[in-house]
């Protein structure tokens, strides 16, 4: 893996609707090579013959097959921020339950496309400074969020609202990229109801939800 930062930048921003739609036949065609393959073998060469594109305007796109998997990462990551957007209080359900169902759900949505992809994205991917530092960053908003909330919610029983707050985004986040990304096959609809509960059990202090809030 390079260790130059511009080599993990594209190399070519569309202009033109018909760039776009190229530069979006590449990715398509990484994500398949790269969950099909692996990263090791989803050379650039499979990537553009998978595009069907020269092997020349690839490289007009994207210097190399890292650039590729950080925008795709990237374009991962934003749309996690998407499916749960902060400081919407509008939009989530009044009881503790309501409000862990809404984000484990966007958590599992935003990994189950493709968990071969995942896989290839999280563990084996580039860890260029720049990714990291936006992970670590999403990180951190998260975390300021869920303290808010949980800090003015009448239902929460927990001592320590901070460290809670850190356990709900890491086992939200850790746990759902593990399950889905994991070897075999998981009911979704069960894995939600579960990771809920847990997460429920944990902020109320209660055997079962509180009902109705």
């Amino acid at each position: 893996m390079t260790s130059d930062r511009r080599g993990l930048q594209p190399r070519k921003q569309p202009r033109q609707v018909r760039a776009e739609l190229t530069r979006q036949r590449i990715l398509d065609a990484a994500a398949r090579v790269f969950a099909e393959y692996g990263y090791a073998a989803g050379t650039t060469n499979r990537i553009a013959e998978r595009a069907g594109v020269s092997i020349g305007s690839l490289y007009q796109y994207y210097p190399n097959k890292d650039a590729i998997l950080v925008e795709l990462l990237t374009r991962h990551l934003d749309a996690g921020m998407a499916a749960a957007p902060l400081d919407q209080d509008d939009l989530l359900p009044e009881s503790i339950e309501g409000i862990m169902r809404f984000y484990v759900r966007g958590a599992i949505e935003n990994h189950r496309d493709d968990p071969q992809l995942l896989r290839v994205m999280m563990e084996q991917g580039p860890r260029a400074p720049e990714l990291l530092e936006r992970i670590a960053q999403d990180e951190l908003r998260w975390i300021a969020y869920t303290r808010k909330l949980l800090g003015k919610h009448p239902e929460v029983r927990v001592t320590d609202v901070d460290v809670a707050a850190r356990l709900v985004v890491s086992t939200v986040e850790m746990v759902v990229h593990r399950v889905m990304a994991g070897p075999g096959q998981v009911e979704v609809a069960r894995f939600e109801e579960e990771l809920v509960t847990m997460l429920t059990r944990y902020l109320t202090g209660c055997p079962t939800a509180a009902p109705g809030g």
